[in-house]
């Protein structure tokens, strides 16, 4: 990765404190080494819903041990 390229990453949440009714995907930006928070999120009621309103192409990794416990998983 050299210092112009962006990684773009999805997390997403099952019902975070801060949007307790739903489901959240937020997007994260990974540059050269740092997480950049981004206020760019979709939200839906249901997992299912949440993950259809991704952009097409992604690819899925399961949730880590090491994650928050609210996190389902990332879309790369």
């Amino acid at each position: 990765m050299t210092a112009d390229d962006v990684l773009e990453m999805w997390t997403v949440y099952d019902h975070p404190r801060d949007m307790p009714d739903c489901f959240v995907a937020r997007l994260f930006l990974v540059k050269a080494g740092a997480m950049e928070v981004t206020g760019i999120f979709r939200a839906a009621p249901t997992l299912d819903e949440v993950r259809a309103m991704l952009p097409l192409g992604l690819y899925r990794l399961p949730r880590s041990e090491n994650d928050e416990p609210q996190i389902v998983e990332v879309w790369l």
